[in-house]
């Protein structure tokens, strides 16, 4: 009965745009699944459930996904929605973003392994990277502007 409900979530959640416990609970009750509250919070940590921006703009349940491609687009999308500029002085790079989201972008940015950073530093709305030589920080100033300006 377990893995039928988890299937039929994971297709609710990739057909519809899920957003909340109680939607999810409605959509489960309607195909049959007599589920409470706590059967579904249980669910959604099982299959490792990750709310992400859907195409209305609201946030909406997602399969966390191992695949790297996957994860990649997770981490621009963070990045396109919290970072306002990009620039840096000689091997420093700074990023500028939306208040209280550096460190989200500063993990984003973590978890994309850019070669030649050495360290990053976040704060409330600005991240500081040190990177080994200035053409490094030119380069990184250049792939962080093109995924934000996309």
């Amino acid at each position: 009965m377990k893995k039928n409900r988890h299937e039929a979530i994971l297709n609710l959640i990739e057909k519809e745009e899920v957003g909340t416990q109680d939607e999810l609970l409605q959509k489960l009750n309607e195909l049959g699944y007599k589920v409470t509250q706590a059967t579904v919070s249980r669910d959604i940590k099982q299959l490792k459930l990750i709310k992400t921006p859907g195409k209305s703009g609201q946030y909406r349940y997602s399969c966390a996904n191992n695949d790297t491609e996957d994860r990649s687009g997770k981490y621009h999308s963070i990045l396109t929605h919290s970072v306002i500029s990009v620039d840096f002085a000689g091997n420093i790079a700074v990023i500028k973003c939306y208040s209280g989201m550096a460190q989200a972008a500063c993990a984003a940015v973590d978890s994309l392994n850019p070669e030649n950073v050495v360290g990053t530093l976040a704060g409330d709305d600005t991240i500081f990277l040190l990177c080994k030589t200035e053409q490094s920080a030119s380069e990184l100033k250049e792939y962080i502007g093109s995924i934000i300006n996309k």
